[in-house]
């Protein structure tokens, strides 16, 4: 499998390190061979290239549930200076705490924007092309725009199932599945380990919120004399 992009590396090792991934082979580190070629395009390969030059990438890859299950997310360091007015903003269009919107971000793609599955969700929140066109998101790698499409998901679920382990599971594995078991959590792993991770993920963002709250009242004001 060979790749050809001219845009960041980043863009194309998250594709290689979602696209890549098979049934039968899951692993914390994937070897990836990257060259340039004569016109300066960037190749990376899950192949040994033949008769190039090349250096060997060891990356981690996020979407193998190996990498997933190894991470402590009671004290996986939280991501707090990213996308902050777009999601105070999505939270007060939506009626959602912003502690929700950022625990389903950092579980989805740990706040990189231009993140995509191998399922095919793209962007901040991993929203499947009907979900974009459903909420009318034109550019899923646009932050405000993945985050108001997200939310307002994440919004019609939470009203349709009002049980935040039922709505988690029905953002991770969809509707139909969440139906036919019942309007409960379908037992997939993936799906169990998703509303496990991201209920850890809410309740420390909450957290987090509410110490920086306290942290804000509690300093004391400064009185500058004015000069005379």
């Amino acid at each position: 499998m060979d790749f050809i992009n001219k845009t960041t590396n980043f863009t194309i090792l998250l594709t290689i390190m979602t696209l890549m991934i098979s049934p039968v082979s899951f692993s914390k580190n994937m070897k990836v061979y990257k060259h340039v070629d004569k016109n300066g395009i960037i190749h990376y390969s899950s192949k040994k290239p033949v008769g190039k030059s090349y250096n060997i990438l060891n990356v981690r890859c996020p979407e193998c549930s190996e990498w997933r299950n190894s991470v402590n997310w009671s004290n996986t360091p939280l991501i707090t200076d990213k996308f902050n007015l777009e999601i105070d903003s999505a939270a007060r269009k939506h009626g959602l705490e912003p502690a929700l919107i950022k625990a389903v971000i950092h579980a989805e793609s740990a706040f990189k924007p231009e993140v995509i599955s191998s399922a095919g969700a793209q962007g901040l929140m991993q929203l499947m092309p009907l979900t974009q066109k459903t909420y009318q998101v034109n550019n899923p790698y646009d932050p405000l725009q993945n985050i108001h499409g997200g939310s307002a998901y994440l919004k019609h679920l939470k009203t349709v199932y009002n049980n935040i382990d039922v709505y988690l599971a029905a953002y991770n594995s969809g509707e139909t599945a969440v139906e036919k078991y019942g309007r409960a959590i379908p037992p997939f792993p993936e799906t169990r380990e998703y509303v496990r991770r991201v209920k850890i993920l809410y309740s420390r963002y909450k957290s987090s919120a509410r110490l920086n709250t306290q942290s804000q009242s509690t300093k004391p004001l400064s009185i500058h004399a004015a000069s005379r």
